[in-house]
């Protein structure tokens, strides 16, 4: 069963609340992803962090768009990619991080909306290597719309010594 974002923000606030990672897990994620000049760049952010599960948003604009008016497929996958990366690294200890192995977007239908959504969700997680589902959601006036959908294999490493 897919799940698409919630439409009622206080539906949305309560299932976050409800599902809600550490602090610590939150700030080690946040930071990471402030770091990430890809994301700063196409002005994505994460919107939803849980055990397992991570959120990123990319709002529509010219220069996210590919020729015809939709988000490009790159952005799609960019954010799609981060999601599901996300969502492992939320289940990793704190001296890990984590690398994208392998991953297939299979784009269902043009990216539309006030914005993309991209959820990561950890379908098995292991010692070193991690299956995630990825969704992304082109959203337009609340009205999500699936636009792709894929499987990525990430491997755990160690953090870098400082």
């Amino acid at each position: 069963m897919q799940e698409h974002p919630a439409e009622d923000p206080d539906e949305a606030a309560e299932a976050a609340e409800a599902a809600e990672s550490s602090p610590g897990t939150q700030a080690r994620i946040r930071d990471s992803f402030a770091r990430q000049g890809l994301m700063g760049h196409l002005g994505a952010r994460i919107t939803e962090i849980a055990p397992g599960r991570v959120r990123i948003v990319l709002p529509s604009r010219p220069e996210v768009t590919q020729q015809h008016g939709y988000i490009h497929a790159g952005a799609t996958s960019a954010i799609a990619d981060s999601a599901g990366g996300y969502a492992a690294l939320t289940l990793f200890p704190e001296n890990t991080e984590v690398l994208t192995v392998e991953y297939k977007l299979n784009l269902l239908s043009p990216a539309v909306g006030d914005r993309v959504e991209a959820v990561g969700t950890v379908l098995r997680p292991g010692r070193t290597l991690t299956v995630c589902r990825l969704e992304v959601f082109g959203v337009q006036d609340g009205r999500p719309k699936l636009v792709a959908a894929g499987q990525q294999t990430l491997i755990r490493v160690d953090s870098p010594a400082a």
